[in-house]
């Protein structure tokens, strides 16, 4: 396994405790089947994938799940992109560091190919969010329909499902999701390659601070 930028990883003498990796829980299957494969010494605590709707919840919720690790003795390392204003001051606060990219579909894709997309309207809808989408969706914009679709339209021209290898059939759900907001489906087939590499970067940069300010411009 390599980092992001073909440095072979150089396996740190494994801790007593796992390291513990907190974050969105939107891609939960993804990471936890690529822990499991790569063999990583890791243990994950996954984090409402809604809260990004909530800026003031998903502070108060990393930082308690950050602060209960450390009282434990436990070392975090924090799988999120750029989801809060305050994103760096929080990873600070904790002496912690978060996997690198603007944010999980940009984690999952790569830069380049989700801004291509997003360049093109595209609105990303991965399967957690599919099958929670309607009361999801009215709890944050409201009922009026005509008002959620403006919203959408406003910044939208389709919508894309990404299927990964750990997807499940949410093919009625993300139907229903786009129909919801009056918005073209299209479907993005996606491996795991990428998601790969940031996490085995972050979890390296974690286990090797020394490394960490060759790295830190790139976060």
């Amino acid at each position: 396994m390599k980092t992001g930028d073909n440095r072979p990883i150089t396996v740190a003498a494994q801790p007593r405790q796992p390291l513990v990796m907190v974050g969105c829980g939107i891609l939960h299957k993804e990471v936890n089947y690529l822990i499991e494969q790569n063999g990583w010494f890791v243990e994950t605590q996954f984090l409402d994938s809604a809260l990004h709707n909530y800026l003031n919840k998903l502070s108060e919720r990393l930082h308690e799940a950050l602060v209960a690790n450390r009282e434990q003795g436990r070392e975090t390392v924090v799988f999120y992109g750029c989801c809060h204003p305050r994103m760096e001051a929080i990873l600070k606060h904790h002496h912690t560091l978060r996997t690198r990219g603007q944010n999980c579909i940009a984690m999952l894709l790569g830069y380049e190919r989700f801004m291509a997309a997003l360049e093109q309207g595209a609105y990303f809808l991965l399967e957690d969010w599919a099958l929670t989408w309607e009361p999801m969706i009215t709890q944050c914009f409201g009922h009026n329909l005509s008002v959620v679709r403006e919203i959408f339209h406003t910044s939208h021209k389709s919508m894309i499902a990404i299927r990964t290898p750990c997807s499940g059939d949410f093919t009625a759900a993300a139907r229903a999701a786009a129909a919801f907001v009056d918005l073209p489906l299209i479907w993005m087939d996606v491996d795991l390659s990428h998601l790969e590499a940031v996490l085995a970067s972050a979890i390296f940069l974690k286990q090797n601070p020394a490394e960490r300010c060759r790295e830190c411009d790139s976060y």
